[in-house]
């Protein structure tokens, strides 16, 4: 599970045998147990949720959107 990058306690990560064929560039956020994923393409959104209230959500989408092009760099950079 390559991490992307850490911030306020969450770690932003993607799992590198998920999926075949592999899904389109999204993002893994995990902190104290609780996950969620988020698309990047064509609009930052989030796929699932398990525990983050929706503020929390508001805040990972804004991070997310703020690190857009690291996450695809990185994603790119792992896949090829």
């Amino acid at each position: 599970m390559p991490t992307v990058f850490c911030e306020r306690g969450f770690r932003f990560f993607f799992y590198s045998n998920e999926c075949s064929p592999r899904e389109p560039v999204h993002i893994h956020v995990r902190k104290s147990g609780v996950e969620a994923k988020f698309w990047l393409n064509p609009a930052v959104q989030m796929a699932y949720n398990y525990g983050y209230d929706s503020r929390t959500i508001r805040e990972l989408l804004d991070l997310i959107e703020a690190n857009r092009y690291l996450i695809e760099g990185k994603w790119n950079e792992f896949f090829g």
